[in-house]
């Protein structure tokens, strides 16, 4: 930076520019995360080393088709496919996962979270057939449910560690090297790129606790939470935009699901899982440790995210812990008053959904009442309102 370009300088102008002293007041722009973002940076208050990540270039998975064998890495599998050999499989069907016995030269990963959100229990079964397999990773923490139904970013980050803490409580703090993290990635770039960082942080902070310095392993799936039925294109964007997120981030998976909601076809998987492609092989993304460190915005706001999740964290055990305010309700409220603010502000422009609430202006149809549930966390996209 150079003398010209100091401080107080950048204030002078700013102020001659807008034609007033109170420029702060012009430039502050809210977020619902609580997170204090300046309009001028001129360092890291705190410097980072890298935060490294478990693969060393990330995977990036495809839905399983057999045109894809021959091109394709990694797959996410629902049902069981004959002599696939030397790929990553993320298997999210728990009856194939029962079924399936890895051989040596297999990377098999589990996709299933053995928490009943609704009934607030671990599957104790399930954990431990899936945990007695010879997979790289035996249990998924899944927080991509909360990030859809509207949870912030502190709020699911806490709660990963909160189910984490579970998971260790019943089966011993071996079973962190076994977890696989899955987190939808929204459209709030540097905002989503900070919150796989901050998770790095925080789940680090967290094995301390026993000892341990383990690295969470992400997979990061695109979010439904901002696709519309509508401009199917403009989804397939937004996406793609999250996937760079991710993997800036330092994600370990990345998974698009299909841009074309609720009209999904052979062709929309095929692109979706091209826009992947097109990031890690031309834009060549896929490869970096950490690719934002060092960077005066997104180092401050992973501060800020990593010191909120830990707070709601610590919170929430010293409250009684994730399942017993999941049974309480005391989760679904949380998770319901951060969603009912955001959809009022989508109702109200604040947030812009291109094709729905902005180019063309479509009417509201439903009710927030009607989207929302206080005692259920459960997937709702904000177009929805709209549809």
């Amino acid at each position: 930076m150079s003398n010209t370009d100091t401080f107080p300088n950048w204030e002078n102008l700013v102020k001659k520019q807008l034609k007033t002293e109170d420029i702060y007041t012009i430039l502050k722009k809210e977020n619902l995360e609580g997170i204090d973002v300046k309009p001028f940076y001129s360092s890291v208050q705190q410097p980072l080393v890298n935060l490294p990540k478990v693969e060393e270039s990330t995977h990036l998975v495809a839905k399983y088709h057999e045109s894809l064998e021959d091109d394709v890495f990694a797959f996410l599998l629902e049902n069981n496919v004959e002599n696939l050999e030397e790929k990553t499989i993320f298997i999210n069907n728990k009856d194939l996962a029962e079924h399936i016995s890895p051989a040596d030269n297999d990377q098999y990963f589990s996709l299933i979270d053995v928490f009943d959100e609704k009934n607030g229990v671990i599957d104790d079964q399930l954990a431990k057939e899936l945990l007695a397999k010879d997979f790289k990773r035996n249990i998924c923490v899944d927080i991509s449910l909360h990030q859809n139904a509207g949870a912030a970013i502190y709020q699911q980050l806490g709660i990963a560690l909160a189910k984490a803490k579970e998971l260790v409580e019943v089966y011993g703090q071996e079973i962190l090297n076994k977890l696989i993290f899955k987190i939808a990635v929204g459209g709030n770039y540097f905002f989503e790129t900070a919150k796989l960082r901050a998770f790095k942080l925080v789940f680090n902070q967290f094995s301390k606790e026993y000892g341990l310095d383990e690295i969470p392993y992400i997979f990061a799936e695109t979010s439904l939470r901002n696709k519309a039925i509508v401009d199917s294109e403009n989804n397939l964007i937004r996406s793609t935009l999250e996937l760079a997120s991710a993997m800036i981030g330092g994600a370990d998976a990345v998974y698009s699901t299909n841009y074309a909601v609720e009209k999904s076809t052979e062709n929309s998987e095929e692109i979706s899982f091209k826009q992947q492609i097109v990031l890690a092989y031309e834009s060549i993304i896929n490869v970096f440790e950490d690719a934002s460190n060092g960077s005066y915005y997104v180092e401050d706001i992973t501060q800020q995210i990593a010191e909120k999740s830990w707070a709601l964290f610590v919170e929430i055990e010293e409250t009684g812990g994730y399942l017993e305010l999941l049974k309480n309700g005391v989760i679904q409220k949380k998770i319901y008053d951060q969603a009912v603010q955001e959809q009022k502000w989508v109702e109200e422009g604040k947030i812009k959904i291109i094709g729905v609430n902005l180019y063309p202006k479509l009417d509201v149809k439903k009710s927030v009442a009607e989207l929302y549930n206080e005692k259920e966390i459960k997937a709702v996209r904000w177009a929805e309102m709209f549809e």
